[in-house]
């Protein structure tokens, strides 16, 4: 679903910052990377980054870190221990563990923070929620599961999923009824799990390249039982590939932003990426970019950079796990001003300053 565009410019842009996290000399739990975080204010007022940490052999866990912030500008963090670790059986496989690329959204209409995360587990990558009242202690609600759509002509739950966000306000649903939307990214590929089963795209979807999806949560449902979070229905695709910066595929990014347009969605795009399964893109280009949704129906776009918001530059972004990697997951406000949480090249995590590229003043219509 995707009507003409009424809104032609996305008037965003992103200004680097700098370094923020970086391995820990002699942290076992570090060693192959700090990277992707979420983030979330604690109860205390102070801004906490959720980093994934990954160990060696790619065991990824999720840790907890104050973020220090220096004449107004996030500069650095304190780590504060594991809050999340791959310590269920559908968490991990004989070879693989992982809890990994957490999103954490407050949302408002349950007053709970909701950290989706993708569960490494023996089918491979399935994403999966945990909540929590004081950014501390997480409780895990189990995977997502989506309901059955006799018009797709498959089963979403076959497929591995990815990049997977709440919104942070209800939304009206497709049934017209307030709903919490959340955007996520199936990838049609069954090869890795049972070669020669290839890639089944639903009905409907004449791009198989993996492209940002929606779906919505009954809030009524949620609020008589929280575990109704993890049941998603009326899934459809509202974004393929379409930038020369997406040629290979795209995901969500941070929660979309209530900005006087509507919903502004940071994403990534990918070139170069030509690999099954889940093994590293090596020689993939990972840039950010960013997209307008009808803040009336999410599942419509009003309008989408035609080139990136940032690009792989520094050496920290060039060179690590996967060089040439920047890769949006969080957005947090700071004294006014809002600034956007990536991961640099899988190894490092970085930040830059979200600001309006026409001069109105700061995304939530507040003057910086």
């Amino acid at each position: 679903m995707n009507p003409t565009a009424s809104v032609q410019t996305v008037p965003y842009a992103l200004r680097r910052i700098g370094t923020i996290m970086e391995p820990e000399p002699g942290n076992p739990l570090e060693v192959e990377g700090v990277l992707n975080p979420g983030t979330a204010r604690g109860p205390d007022g102070e801004l906490y980054l959720f980093p994934r940490m990954v160990a060696e052999g790619n065991v990824s866990r999720i840790g907890r870190a104050r973020v220090v912030v220096t004449d107004g500008v996030p500069t650095g963090v304190e780590r504060q221990g594991v809050v999340l670790a791959p310590d269920e059986q559908w968490e991990h496989g004989t070879r693989n563990a992982g809890v990994e690329d957490p999103r954490i959204t407050f949302v408002e209409p349950l007053g709970l923070h909701v950290m989706t995360y993708v569960a490494y587990g023996p089918l491979g990558p399935r994403p999966a929620l945990a909540v929590s009242e004081d950014t501390v202690a997480w409780r895990r609600l189990g995977p997502l599961r989506f309901g059955y759509q006799p018009e797709l002509g498959t089963d979403l739950n076959l497929f591995a999923n990815k990049d997977v966000v709440f919104f942070p306000e209800a939304v009206p649903g497709p049934d017209g009824r307030p709903a919490l939307a959340l955007l996520h990214r199936p990838m049609w590929d069954l090869d890795w799990l049972r070669p020669g089963e290839g890639a089944p795209a639903p009905r409907g979807v004449e791009d198989d390249r993996p492209s940002i999806w929606i779906g919505f949560v009954d809030l009524d449902a949620v609020r008589r039982d929280l575990a109704a979070l993890t049941s998603v229905t009326h899934a459809s695709m509202i974004a393929a590939p379409e930038m020369p910066y997406e040629e290979s595929k795209i995901g969500g990014g941070p929660a979309p932003i209530r900005v006087p347009e509507g919903w502004l969605v940071l994403h990534h795009g990918v070139t170069g990426a030509d690999v099954k399964g889940f093994e590293l893109a090596y020689g993939a280009r990972y840039t950010a970019g960013a997209m307008l949704l009808d803040a009336a129906d999410p599942r419509r776009i009003l309008a989408r950079t035609a080139e990136p918001l940032l690009v792989p530059e520094t050496d920290d972004e060039l060179e690590g796990t996967l060089g040439n990697v920047v890769f949006p997951t969080a957005v947090e406000q700071v004294g006014g001003r809002r600034f956007v949480f990536y991961g640099m090249a899988d190894s490092r995590i970085g930040v830059a300053e979200l600001v309006r590229a026409d001069g109105a003043g700061s995304p939530d219509g507040a003057e910086s």
